[in-house]
C-alpha cells in the first residue's frame, strides 16, 4: 500500500534522487516522466549523473526533461564510481540511488524521508521493489529487502533463489534487513560517504549488499520500508543466463565475505563456501552448462588474485552471520532438500 500525498505533504527538500545514465536515452523516455510526475512536487531534486553518454541521452535532457539536474561526467566511471561522484558533489541529507529501468507511484518517496528522519540510526532503507511488467509480483532485484544467511547466500522477503512471490500485502510492515536493493536505495549521505560508497572492485552485482554490510559494522542500521514501492524493470545489464552473471556473483559472493567476516571466522566460512561452490561446479557439469562451470573455476581463481588488495574492514569484530535468525538459516538446505521456497517458510522452519 503505497503513501498518498495528503493536504499536509512530507517536504523532501532533504533529498536528491540520483538516476545513473549510460548511454540509456530509452530508458529514460520509457521511465524518467514517472519519477519527475511524482517527485517534484514533493521538493526533492532530480539528478540524472551521466556517465559519459555518447547516445542521444544529454540532449533528450536538455530538450524534453528541463526539471531534471544533469551532472555529465567526462567518461564512463561505472557504477560505483558514478554513483560515488554523483554522491559526493549534492548537498542533502538524503540520496536515493534510483536505476534507471524503475518507474515511481505517487506517494513514493514521502514514506522513505518521514522514515529515515524519525530513525537518526538508519543508514539506510529501500521500498518494495515491484516489477513494472507485472506490479502484482515481487522483482529480482531486492524485493522486500534482503538477508545473507549462514553461509553468505542472499536471500528476500519476496524472492528465494528463482522463486517469485506476489505482492499480497505478506510485506507491507517495515522491517530491519541486512541489506537494501541498488535498484532504489535511499542512504544516509553522510553513512554512505563515511563507510566509503559502493566498491568499485565488483563491477556490478552485490556492491549494494556490501555497502550494507560495512554500514551495519559501523552502527548503522538498514530497513526495507514496506509503505512505499517502486517498479523496476531489472535484467537490463546481464541476464540470468549469462555466465558472466555466473561469474560475478560468484567472485563478488567471495570478496565479499572475505572483506566484511571477522578475522576468527573468516578462514572456517570460506572454506564451507568453497565446499558448496564446488556442488555447484558439479551441477552445472552434470548438466552440461561448461560455460557456468567455466565461470565458477574463473571466480574462485580472481578472487584468489584479488584479496590481497582488499581493505580488512572487521578484524576481530561483529559476525553478522550469526547475529540474527535470518543469518542463521541454511538457505540452500530449506530450499533445496526441504522445499521451503519462501522467506516465511524458510524463517518458520
Amino acid at each position: 500500500m503505497n503513501h498518498k500525498l495528503n493536504n499536509h505533504p512530507t517536504d523532501c527538500s532533504s533529498t536528491a534522487v540520483v538516476i545513473l545514465n549510460w548511454n540509456g536515452s530509452a530508458l529514460l523516455r520509457r521511465f524518467l516522466p514517472s519519477v519527475i510526475s511524482h517527485t517534484i512536487a514533493t521538493g526533492a531534486r532530480i539528478v540524472v549523473a551521466d556517465n559519459g553518454s555518447t547516445d542521444d541521452s544529454l540532449s533528450l535532457l536538455e530538450r524534453d526533461f528541463p526539471e531534471v539536474e544533469v551532472m555529465a561526467f567526462d567518461r564512463n566511471y561505472g557504477f560505483a564510481e558514478g554513483y560515488n561522484r554523483a554522491i559526493a558533489a549534492i548537498d542533502t541529507t538524503y540520496a536515493v540511488l534510483l536505476n534507471s529501468d524503475a518507474a515511481t507511484p505517487e506517494g513514493w518517496l514521502q514514506p522513505l524521508v518521514e522514515f529515515m528522519d524519525s530513525h537518526s540510526n538508519a543508514g539506510a532503507c529501500q521500498p518494495k521493489i515491484l516489477s513494472a511488467e507485472n506490479p502484482s509480483v515481487f522483482e529480482y532485484a531486492g524485493a522486500a529487502g534482503g538477508y545473507l544467511d549462514r553461509n553468505g547466500y542472499p536471500y528476500c522477503r519476496g524472492r528465494v533463489f528463482s522463486t517469485i512471490e506476489a505482492d499480497r500485502g505478506q510485506y507491507d510492515d517495515t522491517a530491519e534487513v541486512m541489506w537494501a536493493s541498488g535498484a532504489a536505495l535511499m542512504v544516509r549521505r553522510k553513512a554512505y560517504l563515511d563507510t566509503g560508497g559502493l566498491d568499485k572492485i565488483f563491477f556490478a552485482h552485490m556492491e549494494e549488499i556490501d555497502l550494507c554490510w560495512r554500514m551495519r559494522l559501523r552502527g548503522w542500521k538498514v530497513y526495507a520500508v514496506g509503505n512505499s514501492s517502486v517498479h523496476h524493470l531489472g535484467g537490463g545489464s546481464l541476464p540470468a543466463s549469462d555466465p558472466k552473471k555466473t561469474y560475478l556473483n560468484f567472485r563478488n559472493n567471495l570478496l565479499m565475505l572475505h572483506r566484511n567476516l571477522p578475522d576468527r571466522v573468516r578462514r572456517k566460512r570460506l572454506i564451507v563456501r568453497r565446499l558448496l561452490d564446488a556442488v555447484a561446479w558439479l551441477r552445472y557439469a552434470a548438466t552440461m552448462q561448461w560455460a557456468d562451470a567455466a565461470a565458477i573455476i574463473r571466480a574462485h581463481r580472481d578472487y584468489r588474485k584479488m584479496k590481497a588488495g582488499l581493505t580488512d574492514i572487521n578484524g576481530s569484530g561483529a559476525d553478522l552471520l550469526r547475529s540474527t535468525p535470518e543469518a542463521k538459516k541454511n538457505v540452500l538446505a530449506a530450499y533445496y532438500l526441504r522445499g521451503k521456497h519462501t522467506f516465511r517458510s524458510i524463517i518458520q522452519s
